[in-house]
């Protein structure tokens, strides 16, 4: 934070931009946006392909009304990868304030499909439709200019379709006669939760002004749209050939043979909460047992039947991993997070490789093998989604490094644990993340860096009226004040 000291001057690169990267994150809780853009333009130029530092000086230039600057650092952080949420969020978050509503409305939507729990996306839908409806009564009404790059509505929606889903059709498959299906209601049936993407995607093509309007790359938004369209046809076409409905009532003399139920889709996912539902209930062997029962099914289900057949292993392998880390089989569960880890580098994952990086982390922190924890986790940093996710593996990292007697090191993450806290305003990590501070500090000898971040992780810990924190932070913070000159005492 900023007030730890400005001067960088023998650190290591790596320790410089953590430093400032958790500077700007202060200064902007603080409100000093324009000093943490440059704190985060500094940091920028040690790391100039850091995502969530153009996110975080994205949000000052939001603050600072420079909406183009916001949006071009948001679109920025979207680069190398689009599906990256926070980046999306902001995206959408810079085009409403320009007053491109619908245009916002189209990225709270795409973000709200790759995190439904993350309430900002639900609530950023809500406000933009609430503008659409306020400002123009009906969408016709409105003369549109595209501001960046809206190519992902066609191949990120390859990418983020179900289970069920084909995630690379051929030339040959394209080209094949196709059948469509009969009615609205086989169309429904076939698309599942994508019925809706569709029927709202045939009602934005109905907009003779919206689709007049042109990508920063010249392609006309009626030619994306119909695009994403066309695309969708061709699944449900694909899917009716592949899985016509009502085919065993055709053939009722056909011999059954082990393959994939019709909707495997609603198989799996089923099957995953009731995994995780015995897991959470504290029933780490029905969860097990069950997991186990369900991954011998999808093994012998053939790629053609489940498309993404690899995904839903590594899945698996991750609840047989984690139910057999509460049952304290470490050797086992490490294994399967591995192969959940090498699945998702063979799909190309990122979200399934952060959660097998986590999990292969969590096993060497528990077994005292702290380096290794650290290396692994250190590789999930840039995979990394949202600000509950960026306190607690700060935190842990740095809690290893601080057992590792690596005191600078663990200064600097947890750091950047106090940072991630605040901009979530996460109490709790606000406490564990000052306390993480303040230990280092300690044993570097900055005696008064220590005291002030006792002092804040008690006054976080009083807000949570959490008297056994309040406790033990009282007691370290008189032992720490032994350690300052009388005066100050």
């Amino acid at each position: 934070m900023s007030d730890t000291g400005g001067d960088y001057e023998g650190q290591k690169p790596k320790g410089i931009f953590s430093t400032l990267m958790a500077d700007g994150d202060w200064l902007f809780i603080k409100g000093e946006y324009k000093k943490a853009v440059e704190s985060f333009t500094k940091a920028l130029t040690l790391k100039p392909e850091d995502k969530s530092c153009f996110v975080g000086r994205s949000k000052c230039y939001l603050k600072m009304g420079q909406y183009d600057d916001a949006l071009r650092d948001a679109e920025t952080s979207l680069k190398e990868d689009k599906t990256f949420f926070e980046g999306l969020y902001q995206k959408a978050e810079a085009l409403y304030y320009m007053g491109e509503f619908e245009f916002a409305l189209v990225f709270y939507h795409r973000g709200q499909k790759l995190r439904p729990q993350i309430q900002e996306f639900r609530l950023g839908i809500q406000k933009a439709q609430e503008a659409i409806e306020n400002s123009v009564g009906s969408p016709s009404s409105v003369k549109l200019e595209i501001k960046g790059d809206l190519s992902f509505l066609q191949k990120d929606e390859e990418r983020a379709l179900p289970i069920t889903a084909i995630q690379h059709l051929t030339t040959e498959k394209k080209k094949q006669t196709q059948k469509t299906p009969k009615s609205e209601k086989t169309t429904k049936q076939l698309l599942g939760e994508f019925y809706s993407d569709k029927k709202y995607l045939e009602n934005l093509l109905k907009d003779e002004d919206l689709v007049k309007g042109k990508t920063k790359d010249g392609e006309r938004l009626q030619d994306v749209i119909q695009s994403c369209l066309t695309y969708l046809d061709t699944c449900t076409e694909f899917w009716n050939q592949e899985k016509p409905v009502c085919t065993r009532e055709k053939d009722p003399k056909k011999k059954p043979r082990c393959s994939a139920p019709s909707e495997p889709a609603q198989f799996l996912l089923k099957s995953l909460d009731d995994i995780d539902a015995e897991l959470t209930s504290g029933n780490a062997e029905g969860s097990l047992k069950k997991a186990e029962e369900v991954m011998k099914i999808v093994q012998e289900w053939s790629e053609r039947e489940v498309p993404n057949k690899k995904e839903v292993l590594g899945s698996l392998h991750s609840c047989i991993g984690n139910a057999l880390i509460d049952l304290g089989d470490m050797d086992k569960a490490l294994e399967h997070h591995q192969k959940d880890l090498e699945l998702a580098k063979q799909c190309k994952l990122p979200d399934a490789m952060s959660r097998a990086l986590d999990n292969i982390g969590r096993v060497y922190a528990q077994t005292g093998q702290l380096t290794q924890a650290i290396e692994f986790w250190e590789k999930k940093i840039p995979l990394i989604r949202g600000g509950l996710e960026k306190t607690w593996l700060f935190h842990e990292i740095g809690w290893c490094h601080l057992e590792l007697n690596h005191h600078e090191e663990a200064r600097d993450y947890g750091i950047r644990s106090v940072a991630a806290a605040d901009e979530i305003a996460d109490e709790k990590w606000q406490i564990n993340g000052n306390v993480l501070v303040a230990q280092s500090e300690l044993k570097l000898g900055n005696f008064e860096l220590c005291v002030s971040h006792f002092e804040r992780a008690l006054t976080h810990a009083k807000l949570q009226e959490d008297d056994s924190a309040m406790n033990a932070i009282q007691k370290a913070l008189h032992e720490a004040k032994q350690h300052l000159p009388t005066k100050q005492q």
